[in-house]
This record gives structure tokens, C-alpha cells and sequence, in this order.
């Protein structure tokens, strides 16, 4: 029999409402796991719903592999653990938290609570219930040693935020939009944009509208992307350069005082020190430091000043590059001087249901110090609210001394290939006492554990889209039970913490209280207990799931009587950063061995539409896309350096080498090579067709790394390019060796 059941995708943050076909046979006994009598549940389809009233039926191409996803041959479905020889043996989950929890309190007692570390990569942001818990146990143990991907590629968003001062309402809308600037983010493939830009929920039809409407488009990005297509100006600025591009673009806008003045007069401070100190960005200066004509960039100031609504927001590829604080800075300055606030009486586009309160004041929310966490031992850096600096974990589990990490539990991330520095983080990943992976396939992270746990996967688990929840383009409520019944020894995320916490006798509270460690607990209480102080209670965003709310949209308050805050927006830091970019040359001083004549060419970051970052490539599906993360090129440079599409080349940085497939695009800048990050293994010979290449290997921590948040230079990265000429076996006296 089958039975279509609705939930939503998980693959990627965009949350679309799916439709799942599911298989069984009816007369088998329901059950919780594969035993004997255990009722078998089969995805055989997935689609998009077209009457969603958000989506209307849109999926992607990723989503719509889920089926092979929960059930793909070589999907982990028993716990692993590494024994004395180094090799994998199926344990259970019982038991390998058993010994998880004793190790873990052994390090605890020896090192303190510090030294336990967890890190949150991408895939569990998806699950909704996995950061609640994940907070909670480091609470219950008093380990601040908490650390996710947002500060591996954009940390910046908080950063310029809590030192700039931040709207307490928001930026505009998108949907009233009439000028978006997109710097950086292409969310065509990504799905996902900054606030106030265009979502992944429905795309391309909302893009379409946008443009019918009358909506301008600006995009800064070196390559024509797939929203640079539809761009009113394209600015095809050099890797590195954003800092200075925006620069100028403030520079047109306060000199010809195209600027929100009134706004301006009442909410922006050090407006006169940030006119001097961009003065010498002229459209001149920008023209020859960005490459781009000088008259673009006059023509993109006056068409975002112009207005009247709409804003400017940055991605990966900028928030990634040297520089990246500076230039978060500068993108959220655009907004600031020309008012793309919400304002008293202004309708919220998401509805923020899974937050707590409603109220959202016309106001500004004070500067603070940008970096006031946790210190680092290291570097003199500090974490971030509540987080660490991922950055810099690497050296935090090979520097000695006290406080040093001894035990790292990585959860829906891939370390080897994702974090910078690729050398160093094998190295630390060996380092570690006790490595855990929850995972549901051996990825090359994997491969270094003790432990490698698999979990539960979307389909088989309750959840709501928290990370979209505050990026919807309506105010627009989701909720999901599970609807497939998993197979083997699997355990949730939320239920590895839970198991270690209780065998460690230590608490997990959670916004609406502590979390039974007593064996009761399940996804739905996890739900009530994670989000228990939100907007609208679960109850009711599960008799609402998959509807739009908008007579409960959240409207902006006025500001509250007296003095208020102001922006900030020339401290100190930033004259003096923006003074040292207008000395460079390249964008790349920053880093150690760097010289512009043995790297003259620019690596950027991309994003691929049929992957997230390090998983997907292993579904049949979506492999017959492509297996590798191509080094795309322009067509002029692949002839120069003599190489034609599906070459192989040597790409060398200051601090590394990869080998990647060389592909053509004229979509792509001059001196500029694209790639996809997360990618290959963690060996230097790995076969780059079948698996791509980590670009990871290519960066470095040790210099040129952001000095408020540890950001390393993972995009606009100098490198060299040649043609790679493989060794060719020698022969061995008395043997023949095969011709290639």
C-alpha cells in the first residue's frame, strides 16, 4: 500500500512543503525500529505541494532525492565504534553511550568542563531540536566550548551588527521592495538570503514578480550568477575588493547627500567622520582597485538611494574574503543612512513565531562590544554570544594548557573538509582523546572517530523550520510530525545529549524547563520544551502548519519616549580598517607569503544547486549532476595556461596545493577560479573527478584572519593556476607498465 503523507524538506534551510509517498505493507506490526515484526516503511516519491499558499509547490532538486537519502544502501544504521586495531565494529547505542559518558567525565575530571567541546555543522541546523539540546548539555556540564558553523563563514552578521547597533524592528521588506542589493549571495541556488532579502521559498516565480513589479536589482558578484542575470547593474567586482567597492558607494551617496538626512539627523552618529574617512574612495579609486566602470558605480549608488524601500545584504562570498567584518559593516551602513528601517506602523514580513515576544520597537538597539563572549586562549579573541570561534578550534585542541579541548562531539558537520586549514584540522581531529561523530554516512570526518552515531534522519523526526521562521516572506507558520517509521539503532541528535547528560547525572534546561532524563522524553516534548517561551505555543503552530497568518503579523511600535541610541557607524576600528584597505594594492596583503606576481589569481567560493556544502554528492540523483566541485574558469585564461574543460590543474595558494577540474565559463571574471567548498577527502591524492577537492587545503588560520572574529580567508584567495601533469609510473626491471 501506499500513503501520501505532507511534511517539509529538510535538505537545505529553505523548509519547502513536501509531499511523500510512502510504502508498507498493511498487515506488518507498527514498531519502532527494524526487529522482528517491525512494520517497514518506504519513500518512494517526493514532491512539491502546489497549494501551498507560500511555496506553491516549488522543491528543488535536492529535496526531491529524500527518498534515496533515507534509504541509500551504504546509510549508517548502527552505531560504530573504532577498536584497538583501528578498525569499525557495530556496538549498540546503549553501549556505546556507556562508554561515551565514562571517557567524557574522565576528561571532565581531569581537565575541567572546558575541554569538552560540540560543534554544529549545517545539517543540524535543519533539525530544529538538535541546538536546544546541544546548548542545554554544555549549560547542564558548564562547557562554553560550544561552536557551529555560522563562524566559519559568516560571522561577520553578528559581529558588525552588535558593534554598529541594530534596528529593533528590522530591516525593510522584501515583498514592498524597490531596489534589492545583493552582494555576494546568489539565493537562486543557496536558497537562503539576509534579512530583507529575497528568500528561498519560491524563487525564481518571486524574483519575476519582483521585476514585474518595477523592483531594481544591483548585484556585486565576480562571476554572473544566476540572479546576476537579472540584474538591473551588475557590478563584476574583483575577489577582495567589496570593502572597497562599498566604500564608494557610500562615498557617491553622502557627497551627493542622496542620503536619508532627516533619518539620518535622528538615529546615525559619527555621520562627518564616516564621510572623511570614505572621501577618498572615488569612483575613480573603485574603478581601478574593483575593475568595474566607474560610472556603474555612480549609476548602483543613486539607484539604491533612490529607493525608496529596499536593502542591501551580503553572503558567503564577501563574508568569507579578507576584510569581512569592515564589509558587513559597510553593507549594513548602506541601510543605516538611507533608512531602510521598519518604521512605526510597518507590517513585519515573517511572522517570528518560534521567538519569543512580539513587540518591535522603531528604534535603535545600542552598540555593544562586537566580540563578548568567552576569551579564547588563543590569538586574543574572544567567542561570540553564546558560541565560540570554530575559526580557532583547531588550535584550541592542540594548544596546551589548561582549558585545552580533549573531547569534540561534531554534530551534522564535516570538519576535515569544511573548516580552514585542512592540514591543521586533521591534525587536530587526531589530537582529540575522544572524537564522536553523529552522522548517517562515514564522511572523512568520520573515518578519524572513536565513535560514529548515526541519527535519525528529516523524514523520521517532528520538527518546525527554525532558521526560517525569521526569514519567511509572509508570516507563515510550518510544523511537521515524523511520517516515516526509522529503521536500526538510530538516535536523534537531541537523544545522544540526553543519553550522555543522564548517564552523567547532569541537567539539560531548556526554555520551558528541564528535559526528563528519565527515558520519557520524545521529539514532540523536546518541541514544547525547546521553543516553550515562543510567540505562538506549539499547540498551536501544529493545528496551524502550512498557513499563512497574517492577521498576526507583527506591527512596529513606536520608539519609546526619552534619549535614544544611535548607529554607530565610524568607530574607531573601522576609520582605521578602512584606512589600511585604501593603502592596498590586491585585497590580499593580509596574507603571510603573499606576492601579486605568484598568485595572480583569485579563488571565490560558490555554492552548487544539487548539493549543501559536503552532502549530497553520495545520492545516485544527484551525482548524474556532477561529482566534483569544477574549478570554473574563464575561457581566455584556460587558454593561456593551455588547459581545455576537464583538464586537470594544480591550484596553489601561500599556504597549500589542490588539484581540480578545469571547466569553462564566460560567466566567470578574468584571473578569477570558482569553486565549491566542502568537497574531496582528507588525502592529498584523491581522485578529484569522482570526489572534487577541498579548498579548505588551500587556507590558512595563521594570518590574515578577521581580528574580531577569527574569520579566515576562505574566498578571494590568491593562488596560482597550471596545468597538471600527472607522474607517470616508472618501470620496474622485468615488468611492463601499461600505457595510460
Amino acid at each position: 500500500m501506499i500513503e501520501t503523507r505532507e511534511t517539509f524538506c529538510r535538505f537545505c534551510h529553505a523548509a519547502c512543503p513536501i509531499e511523500v509517498d510512502v510504502e508498507f505493507n498493511a498487515g506488518a506490526v507498527t514498531g519502532a525500529g527494524a526487529g522482528a515484526g517491525a512494520r517497514v516503511e518506504t519513500a518512494v516519491a517526493v514532491r512539491g505541494i502546489p497549494d501551498d499558499p507560500l511555496f506553491e509547490g516549488y522543491t528543488c532538486i535536492k529535496g526531491r532525492q529524500l527518498a534515496d537519502q533515507h534509504h541509500a544502501p551504504d546509510r549508517l544504521r548502527a552505531p560504530l565504534r573504532r577498536d584497538s586495531h583501528g578498525t569499525f565494529q557495530p556496538t549498540t547505542s546503549g553501549d556505546a553511550l556507556d562508554d561515551i559518558a565514562t571517557r567524557i567525565g574522565e576528561i571532565i575530571a581531569r581537565y575541567g568542563p572546558r575541554a569538552v567541546a560540540s560543534y554544529t555543522g549545517t545539517g543540524a541546523f535543519q533539525n530544529s531540536i538538535s541546538m536546544p539540546a546541544t546548548v542545554a548539555f554544555h549549560a547542564g556540564i558548564d562547557s562554553p566550548s560550544f561552536y557551529t558553523s555560522i563562524t566559519i563563514d559568516q560571522p561577520a552578521h553578528l559581529t558588525a551588527r552588535l558593534r554598529m547597533g541594530a534596528w529593533e524592528a528590522g530591516w525593510q521588506n522584501f515583498r514592498d521592495a524597490d531596489v534589492l542589493m545583493a552582494i555576494g549571495y546568489n539565493p537562486l541556488v543557496s536558497s537562503y538570503a539576509p534579512s530583507g532579502g529575497l528568500q528561498g521559498t519560491n524563487p525564481f516565480v518571486t524574483l519575476r514578480r519582483a521585476k514585474a513589479r518595477g523592483m531594481k536589482l544591483i548585484v556585486i558578484d565576480p562571476r554572473r550568477s544566476e540572479l546576476a542575470t537579472s540584474a538591473d547593474v551588475w557590478l563584476q567586482v574583483k575577489p577582495g575588493e567589496d570593502p572597497t567597492l562599498l566604500a564608494g558607494l557610500i562615498n557617491v551617496i553622502l557627497s551627493e547627500r542622496l542620503h536619508d538626512i532627516d533619518f539620518c539627523n535622528e538615529w546615525v552618529a559619527q555621520l562627518g567622520e564616516l564621510t572623511a574617512a570614505v572621501a577618498s574612495f572615488t569612483p575613480e579609486v573603485v574603478s581601478a582597485r574593483c575593475e568595474v566602470d566607474a560610472d556603474l558605480v555612480v549609476e548602483a549608488a543613486r539607484l539604491f538611494a533612490a529607493g525608496p524601500r529596499g536593502t542591501a545584504g551580503t553572503g558567503t562570498g564577501p563574508n568569507m574574503a579578507p576584510h569581512s567584518t569592515l564589509m558587513e559593516h559597510l553593507a549594513l551602513t548602506l541601510n543605516a543612512i538611507c533608512g531602510r528601517v521598519n518604521r512605526e506602523g510597518d507590517r513585519l514580513e515573517s511572522g517570528s513565531f518560534l521567538n519569543p515576544g512580539d513587540t518591535r520597537r522603531a528604534q535603535v538597539s545600542a552598540p555593544s562590544d562586537p566580540a563578548p563572549g568567552t576569551p579564547h586562549r588563543v590569538k586574543g579573541l574572544k567567542g561570540m554570544p553564546g558560541e565560540m570561534l570554530t575559526n580557532v578550534l583547531a588550535e584550541e585542541i592542540m594548544e596546551p594548557g589548561e582549558g585545552r579541548v580533549r573531547c569534540l562531539i561534531v554534530c551534522g558537520g564535516n570538519p576535515v573538509v569544511a573548516f580552514p586549514d585542512q592540514h591543521k584540522t586533521i591534525a587536530a581531529m587526531r589530537d582529540l582523546e575522544l572524537l564522536v561523530v553523529i552522522d548517517h554516512r562515514m564522511t572523512a570526518t568520520a573515518e578519524l572517530a572513536q565513535y560514529v552515531l548515526p541519527p535519525r534522519l528529516e523524514l523520521e523526526r517532528a520538527d518546525v523550520p527554525t532558521v526560517m521562521d525569521r526569514r519567511f516572506a509572509a508570516p507563515y507558520v510550518s510544523y511537521t510530525p515524523a511520517v516515516l517509521v526509522p529503521e536500526g539503532d538510530l538516535l536523534s541528535e537531541w537523544e545522544v545529549f540526553a543519553g550522555i547528560a543522564a548517564r552523567l547525572g547532569t541537567k539539560m534546561p531548556l526554555a520551558g524547563g528541564d528535559l526528563p532524563l528519565d527515558g520519557t522524553a520524545n521529539d514532540e516534548m523536546m518541541l514544547d520544551l525547546a521553543y516553550g517561551n515562543s510567540r505562538m505555543p506549539m499547540a498551536e503552530i501544529r493545528s496551524k502548519r502550512s498557513t499563512i497568518q497574517e492577521h498576526l503579523a507583527i506591527t512596529v511600535m513606536a520608539a519609546t519616549p526619552g534619549p535614544h541610541a544611535r548607529f554607530a557607524v565610524a568607530p574607531p576600528d573601522v576609520i582605521a580598517e578602512l584606512s589600511v584597505v585604501s593603502t592596498e594594492q590586491t585585497g590580499a596583503e593580509v596574507i603571510d607569503g603573499f606576492d601579486p606576481d605568484s598568485f595572480p589569481f583569485r579563488l571565490i567560493s560558490r555554492r552548487l544547486k544539487h548539493v549543501l556544502n559536503s552532502l549530497g554528492r553520495e545520492l545516485p540523483g544527484l551525482a548524474r549532476v556532477g561529482t566534483t566541485n569544477a574549478a570554473y574558469m574563464h575561457p581566455h585564461d584556460m587558454a593561456v595556461i593551455g588547459v581545455e574543460t576537464g583538464d586537470l590543474i594544480e591550484i596553489s595558494s601561500p599556504s597549500g596545493s589542490i588539484i581540480g577540474v578545469a571547466e569553462s565559463s564566460d560567466t566567470i571574471k578574468r584571473n578569477v577560479v570558482s569553486m565549491a567548498h566542502s568537497w574531496g577527502g582528507s588525502v592529498t591524492d584523491e581522485h578529484v573527478r569522482e570526489h572534487g577537492s577541498p579548498t579548505n587545503r588551500l587556507c590558512t588560520v595563521d594570518s590574515g584572519y578577521d581580528p574580531l572574529n577569527g574569520m579566515a580567508v576562505q574566498s578571494a584567495i590568491p593562488v596560482s593556476i597550471r596545468r597538471h601533469e600527472p607522474v607517470q609510473p616508472q618501470p620496474q626491471p622485468g615488468r611492463r607498465v601499461a600505457s595510460p
